[in-house]
């Protein structure tokens, strides 16, 4: 029996190229190449720390910081300035930014499909063979975009939105676990970055229709899918390093085997991941542990702990009125005839 998709003939869909049999990497490859006039050819990249352009401790420690001096020096500067609107440069910062999260994500799977269905999950995640030239090429090029996504937190500044410790924390961190990751050739690397990626088509896309006016339905579940990214980037990265740092101080424990990369990134990724735990943490403690006028606002927000979430970091304390205790019950008086 021929395939229902035998029609398309040679642009029948395969596993090494689904996107009906186009090689796209190959063509990303091409285009690149040409509109660099060939100063970046993506087939032929090599990530070589302390030479490939931000692959040094000082240029990224420098870029880092320099984030920080910008952001929290212009919010001093500008405190008595009017803030910007900047809605079309909003609305094109949000769609360059959807358009690279797709670009990535679509190239990262095409290299991942025959990548686990060959060889398994597991060599997917902690074997040398997984760490190929055209996904090192992409977490690269991923590392760069969060580079260019300080520029959110720098339009936050410009219109004088409120800025928190998560939002400028999570930048600077996930730009510096990155960068770590690539040098410490993690083969697991693809998987926080995947589903980040996956996060950020969504929001960034969320964002540009907020910005344009547009209300749409499924808000909520924008942060519900930064929760679910969140728990399976703990459950994977728990799990390699478990077999990394077992596997090298005390292989007598159980272990599937040893899990690539270097034991200072693996400690760098397993710190900056649960810091992101303990953020979590210390809002369901802020939320549901404490009666504080933060929590009594945070509690009133509507749409489950999703939403909730959301509340708790975009709340300002401090211009909100505080929430009266709602009143108790009472007992309708029956009518006496």
């Amino acid at each position: 029996m021929s395939s229902p998709l035998a029609f398309l003939g040679d642009y029948q869909p395969t596993l090494n190229h689904f996107f009906f049999n186009i090689d796209l990497f190959e063509k990303f490859d091409g285009a690149v190449t040409s509109l660099t006039n060939g100063k970046f050819v993506p087939s032929k990249f090599d990530f070589v720390q302390n030479q490939t352009p931000l692959a040094d401790n000082k240029s990224v420690i420098s870029a880092i910081t320099l984030y920080y001096v910008i952001i929290f020096g212009g919010r001093y500067v500008l405190s008595n300035t009017e803030p910007l609107k900047l809605k079309k440069i909003s609305q094109i910062h949000n769609l360059i930014l959807t358009s690279l999260s797709l670009l990535l994500l679509v190239l990262f799977i095409e290299q991942l499909l025959p990548l686990i269905y060959n060889y398994g999950l597991y060599y997917s995640i902690c074997n040398i063979g997984a760490w190929t030239q055209p996904l090192v090429c992409l977490y690269y090029l991923n590392y760069l975009t969060k580079f260019f996504e300080f520029t959110d937190t720098l339009l936050l500044v410009l219109k004088h939105k409120k800025l928190t410790f998560l939002h400028t924390y999570h930048h600077g961190a996930t730009a510096l676990l990155c960068y770590t990751q690539l040098c410490g050739e993690t083969s697991i690397s693809w998987v926080p970055i995947t589903l980040n990626l996956g996060v950020h088509c969504v929001m960034y896309w969320y964002y540009f229709l907020a910005s344009t006016g547009i209300r749409v339905w499924w808000k909520e579940w924008v942060t519900r899918f930064q929760i679910v990214q969140f728990i399976l980037d703990i459950g994977f990265i728990y799990f390699a390093s478990y077999q990394k740092l077992v596997h090298t101080f005390i292989p007598s424990l159980p272990h599937c085997g040893d899990c690539v990369g270097s034991t200072l990134a693996t400690i760098n990724g397993c710190i900056i991941i649960s810091s992101y735990l303990f953020l979590f943490i210390a809002f369901y403690i802020e939320v549901y542990r404490k009666n504080t006028k933060k929590s009594k606002l945070v509690k009133r927000a509507a749409g489950g702990v999703a939403n909730k979430v959301n509340e708790y970091v975009q709340v300002d304390v401090s211009n909100a009125p505080t929430p009266s205790p709602s009143p108790a019950p009472t007992k309708r008086k029956s009518r006496k005839n």
